[in-house]
């Protein structure tokens, strides 16, 4: 692994070891004996959507590891916002930074600067994909339910980033999935094509009860995403039955996880009653962000 851009990148090798470095590390942080994997070591943080978990955790864990991170806003900070060419910016920071984790809009942003700046890069978040967020939900589910391989993940809502990482994330990782989403809210078509090498064990549908219907997981995610607040209207209609609340959760496995990747629209994709209920899971996948970023930290920049 020379950079992790998207799920994609990964093999079920690759994955597989992520996770058992995130595991090793959050042991040891409990231990209270953090390894300092990235002392002497710099990363950026460059961020051009707004972030609670993904700037906080990063800032903490490169803390932890005994490295530097150095927080640049993307649309205030940097002379992207005023023009410069990402390959610019790129070759900079390369020649400053060890390592650098771009949260940004455009994935073809975020493949430019692994491109031209010579050091790993990691995506923090695109408009196609969440590859942290899904390390994080796969190892919750594996730590509370003890595998992961023949599982069933259900996905209800739209076929944006979550939805394109849920999906290669859970089938190389050995799950079925039944993804739900509105006409016209579909996944990335190369994610989709991807999923038809899986055959039945990945199903796009239109029902949500079919993604929810004997799942040992559901996830889900917001309606409208940054970036589509003038969209919040339209969408609400579009996603309207969309919701996971406890009715719908009748119809998968009596031990049913459910995970989200926060902030939660209590009300919209998710009932207050059903986040509180398994508040246990969501807020320790929420924790997890941390140990999975220290993981991949340490295999691209100390060799784990």
């Amino acid at each position: 692994m020379k950079h992790l851009l998207k799920m994609g990148d990964l093999s079920p090798e690759e994955i597989l070891h992520v996770l058992d470095v995130a595991d090793t590390l959050k042991k040891l942080h409990r231990q209270g004996s953090d390894p300092k994997d990235l002392a002497g070591k710099s990363v950026a943080l460059i961020f051009g959507k707004n972030s609670t978990r993904t700037r906080t955790s990063f800032e903490v864990g490169i803390y932890q590891m005994g490295g530097l991170g150095t927080f640049l806003n993307a649309a205030t900070e940097l002379q992207i916002a005023r023009g410069e060419p990402i390959q610019d910016t790129a070759r900079v920071l390369g020649r400053y930074y060890d390592a650098i984790i771009y949260r940004t809009y455009k994935q073809s942003e975020v493949e430019a600067l692994a491109q031209w700046s010579g050091v790993p890069v990691i995506s923090g978040m695109t408009d196609y994909g969440h590859p942290l967020q899904v390390l994080a939900d796969l190892m919750t589910v594996r730590e509370r339910k003890g595998r992961l391989e023949g599982l069933k993940a259900g996905f209800i809502g739209d076929g944006y980033n979550m939805a394109n990482s849920l999906i290669v994330g859970c089938l190389k990782a050995g799950m079925t999935m039944v993804a739900a989403c509105p006409k016209g809210y579909r996944p990335a078509a190369d994610v989709l094509m991807m999923a038809k090498q899986y055959g039945d064990r990945f199903r796009l549908v239109t029902d949500p009860d079919e993604a929810a219907r004997d799942a040992d997981v559901l996830f889900t995610d917001v309606w409208i995403s940054m970036g589509m607040e003038r969209e919040t209207d339209r969408r609400r209609r579009d996603f309207a039955g969309y919701c996971v609340d406890a009715q719908r959760l009748k119809l998968a496995k009596a031990d049913c996880m459910v995970q989200h990747p926060l902030p939660a629209h209590r009300g919209e994709e998710i009932t207050d009653e059903v986040l509180e209920a398994h508040a246990g899971e969501i807020f320790d996948e929420a924790e997890n962000r941390l140990h999975v970023e220290k993981a991949v930290l340490s295999i691209l920049l100390a060799g784990r």
